[in-house]
């Protein structure tokens, strides 16, 4: 391994894909300590709707940026790259291996190959502008606006994600250049780190089949519950938080604009949507493995220990 290069294993996928048990494994026998790239599961009393791992399920393995913010703080991508750098090195630290697990390529590819994100404008005017149309006309006319301007981000971003939409407008009007550009050229740079990176995929129907069970199970887990509660805590429906996938469509439900099954059939949908934005970004990345879990009979046990052996006979 080279000598300036320190070690990094990526394990990626689509949501519902299964990374949460195969992480755990690998972190048994490779001696790793894991960093979610999750954008909601860093949020405390968000649990069920984020999938996220509970401290009983993690089996002694140390996690990192979970449970760590409250849903109405400020969480986004220079947040978790310095976070994300910050427990990297201390994993180092203590002779460990990061494993950075989780579905946000965005993220992941922020650490990977250490994007730059300090050519800002301390002027917070043009953010204000977009955030005052958004408020005025609605996410849907900035998103729009941003489809004219920079298409290719439009594209990789969610049009109901204010806060990245704005930014990429925000971006623009202040340097001149499209984010897309930005990011194409960030993310040609050559990884700091001597790394792996796995993306687990499963059979297009499989998937769909396990993300509709996921669903129907946070539903009898108590999603509604959980919803009910942030929202008496004060968590409204504009916040960043509260747009994640189970949240918006369980708080519309509680505000009249759907029945639950309703809610439960748009959160499918949406979920198998967003399954397939995220094999189409991991498909774009560079330096990647797809691992299937077909080839391996879906056997958990079995692609643990492949991934294992193409580890150490990589490192």
């Amino acid at each position: 391994m080279s000598d300036e290069k320190r070690p990094l294993l990526i394990l990626t996928g689509p949501t519902g894909v299964g990374k949460t048990e195969l992480s755990i494994k690998l972190a048994k026998k490779l001696r790793g300590e894991i960093i979610s790239a999750d954008s909601i599961q860093v949020y405390k009393h968000m649990n069920i709707g984020s999938a996220k791992i509970m401290p009983s399920e993690m089996e002694g393995i140390r996690h990192h940026l979970v449970d760590i913010l409250m849903p109405d703080e400020e969480f986004n991508i220079f947040e978790f790259q310095k976070r994300a750098k910050d427990a990297i090195r201390g994993i180092y630290d203590r002779g460990g291996l990061p494993i950075i697990v989780g579905g946000t390529g965005f993220y992941i590819q922020s650490v990977l190959y250490d994007i730059d994100f300090n050519k800002e404008d301390n002027d917070k005017s043009v953010r204000m502008k977009y955030e005052k149309l958004a408020e005025e006309k609605g996410v849907s006319y900035v998103y729009e606006l941003l489809q004219k301007i920079d298409p290719v981000s439009a594209e990789n971003i969610h049009r109901n994600n204010e806060k990245r939409i704005i930014r990429a407008l925000e971006y623009y009007e202040n340097t001149g250049e499209l984010m897309s550009v930005h990011n194409l050229r960030e993310s040609q740079k050559t990884s700091p780190y001597h790394f792996m990176y796995f993306v687990l995929n499963r059979e297009r129907n499989t998937l769909y089949e396990r993300i509709d069970k996921r669903v129907e199970q946070m539903l009898r887990d108590g999603l509604v519950d959980e919803v009910k509660s942030l929202l008496a805590m004060g968590y409204g429906r504009e916040l960043v938080s509260m747009q994640g996938l189970g949240y918006k469509e369980i708080a519309a439900c509680l505000e009249g604009e759907y029945t639950l099954e309703e809610a439960a059939s748009i959160l499918k949908r949406d979920t198998r949507h967003f399954a397939k934005r995220q094999l189409t970004w991991f498909r774009r990345e560079r330096n990647v493995t797809f691992i299937n879990y077909e080839d391996y009979s879906n056997d958990v046990d079995r692609i643990c220990e492949e991934l294992c052996m193409r580890w150490n006979a990589f490192v």
